[in-house]
């Protein structure tokens, strides 16, 4: 296991590597850069106007030692500007280019500043990601032990009234995006004209101090559209286990049906539903900016949605890189769980 682990995370760097060396690459194209310039210098700039403001600030150099000085592994730019103006990649504002550092990246702590919240991207990225980590547990409590307990209700009996019932409403949740639900929701139970004024329309006030009032709505709209995923697989795999040979053989025994599900079926059930449960994890980081947007909550797809709107490039990349080790790392977990479901499957 421990050899099986070293590997992965291996593969997961190298990932990560390539990964981020692409989003940098598309991010610093020239357009991008352009716009960059023009935003924080003049946008009455002249292509050459332009042109100086990026050489003086690195950005014309090769992107691979761009990409090497942003990830911490080449030293910082020094460069003396067309203006005269002496300027280097670790100057800390206020202080003497010679004290500057001879590297400052990601692997240093320093991941850039942002120039729409004008502050550091570590700590944008952090405020942003608590808030949303905060909604995803609310989010997971609810969805996941309803979604199983839909999934297996419906696969004990395959095609009874109970499996069909249950299945619809799986179904008719997960084809409802959430700018549908969240609006019948707030127009429901947060509407001051035909509403029953139950909750807060608004998630805003839940980013200091969140409670049922301002932020059931937001974390029911999310687990309605996922609930039907998991549901749906774990009916499907409980459905498969059910006419397992073993099963037959525990009922021929006289095994209770209670303890042939608990005991003998949900374990078996639950390996394909854990796949489906991980993948939550990345579609909450990145996928839930409707609800956000919706909900006046400004977490962690907001501030991707406002960094990439407003080509904050040091913003983006510093998201970007959150998001791939989180995907990434989902899935390493998920791969060890197999192992812990399934004896049976092996990890060479």
């Amino acid at each position: 296991m421990g050899l099986f682990i070293l590997r992965r995370v291996w593969v997961m760097l190298l990932t990560a590597l390539c990964l981020t060396f692409i989003v940098f690459f598309l991010t610093n194209l020239y357009p991008n850069l352009e716009k960059l310039a023009k935003s924080e210098g003049n946008f009455r700039m002249t292509d050459e106007q332009v042109d100086s403001w990026l050489s003086n600030r690195g950005y014309t150099d090769n992107v691979f030692s761009k990409y090497g000085q942003w990830l911490g592994v080449l030293p910082g730019y020094v460069i003396e500007g067309s203006d005269g103006e002496t300027r280097a990649r670790c100057a800390i504002p206020g202080e003497p280019v010679e004290d500057a550092a001879t590297f400052c990246g990601v692997l240093q702590g320093n991941w850039g500043s942002s120039t729409v919240f004008k502050v550091p991207v570590l700590d944008k990225v952090g405020e942003s990601l608590a808030l949303t980590g905060k909604l995803m547990f609310w989010v997971l409590v609810v969805m996941v032990p309803s979604a199983l307990l839909l999934g297996v209700l419906a696969g004990m009996r395959e095609g009874s009234a109970t499996d069909r019932s249950l299945s619809t409403i799986a179904i008719t949740t997960t084809a409802t995006p959430e700018y549908v639900s969240g609006v019948i929701l707030i127009a429901v139970f947060a509407s001051s004209t035909a509403g029953l004024q139950w909750f807060k329309a608004t998630a805003a006030s839940a980013m200091e101090d969140a409670n049922f009032e301002n932020f059931f709505l937001p974390v029911l709209t999310i687990a309605l559209y996922g609930m039907g995923y998991i549901a749906r697989m774990t009916r499907a795999s409980m459905a498969e286990v059910m006419t397992a040979q073993y099963i037959r053989t525990a009922r021929l025994k006289g095994v209770s049906f209670g303890n042939i599900v608990m005991k003998h079926a949900l374990r078996n059930a639950l390996i394909a539903p854990f796949t489906v449960i991980m993948l939550q994890f990345p579609w909450l980081l990145n996928g839930v900016v409707i609800v956000e947007t919706l909900f006046n909550y400004k977490g962690f797809g907001w501030t991707l949605v406002q960094a990439a709107g407003n080509n904050d490039i040091e913003l983006l990349l510093g998201v970007s890189v959150v998001s791939v080790f989180v995907v990434l790392i989902t899935q390493l977990i998920s791969d060890i769980g197999y192992v812990y479901l399934n004896p049976r499957i092996s990890v060479s």
